[in-house]
């Protein structure tokens, strides 16, 4: 965060010439004057790292809170409502006000919470739900993908369209079942993503009818196959 933006102001600011001198008329009053009327510049500007460690805060109660959950799996109508609110809560302190402009929204991201019935697939038995589920964006190729593994290991890639710099449409273009099956996606295998939070680790997105999806930064490095 620029100094700016935290509002601290150095030393440098205070000098006659910094713009936030006493005026003219004020200099010119006597001493003793001055010394009577006492006068006091308070600021009450937050510390330069105050949002950062409130946004650390935040972060940790709701990761704390979706550890034990199996990525939502196991989450209760209760603990749902706790995590879609500890969520909004990460979501008012986003660092990033563009986040599809930002090189932070590309690479591997794992997903750790959702409230996607369709990912999370919570009536099959357990051992036939996917261990671990990736979710990859690269926005210079406009492209998305989703990955399984153990013991399925399906994947699907998509087309992103921008609504505005913070919401994208996406457009599913095939699926690879068993990781090497092609199966070519409905044209109605539609739907929009918003990023509504992202950092260095950490990413929020809604989907429609407020799907949530919470995820942590995997491979900020990898790029999906064209």
């Amino acid at each position: 965060m620029s100094p700016a933006a935290g509002f601290n102001l150095p030393g440098s600011l205070m000098k006659p010439d910094s713009g936030f001198a006493v005026p003219t008329k004020l200099q010119s009053i006597r001493k003793g004057d001055r010394e009577r009327l006492r006068i006091q510049g308070v600021f009450s500007f937050p510390p330069r790292n105050g949002r950062a460690e409130k946004r650390k805060q935040l972060k940790q109660e709701l990761l704390e809170a979706i550890e034990p959950l199996e990525r939502g799996a196991t989450a209760t109508p209760d603990d749902q409502l706790r995590i879609d609110q500890l969520a909004r809560k990460v979501e008012a302190v986003n660092p990033t006000n563009e986040p599809l402009k930002s090189d932070l929204i590309n690479g591997k991201w794992e997903l750790i919470y959702t409230t996607s019935a369709a990912i999370l697939q919570a009536k099959k038995p357990r051992f036939l739900r996917s261990i671990t589920n990736y979710q990859c964006i690269n926005m210079d190729t406009l492209k998305v993908q989703r990955m399984e593994t153990w013991p399925f290991y399906n994947s699907v890639t998509g087309d992103l369209t921008p609504l505005n710099s913070k919401k994208v449409a996406v457009k599913l273009q095939m699926f690879k079942i068993l990781g090497f099956i092609p199966v070519k996606a409905p044209d109605s295998a539609r739907g929009e993503l918003e990023i509504t939070y992202v950092d260095e680790e950490l990413r929020i997105s809604r989907g429609k009818g407020n799907l949530l999806f919470i995820l942590k930064m995997f491979d900020p490095t990898y790029r999906i196959p064209l």
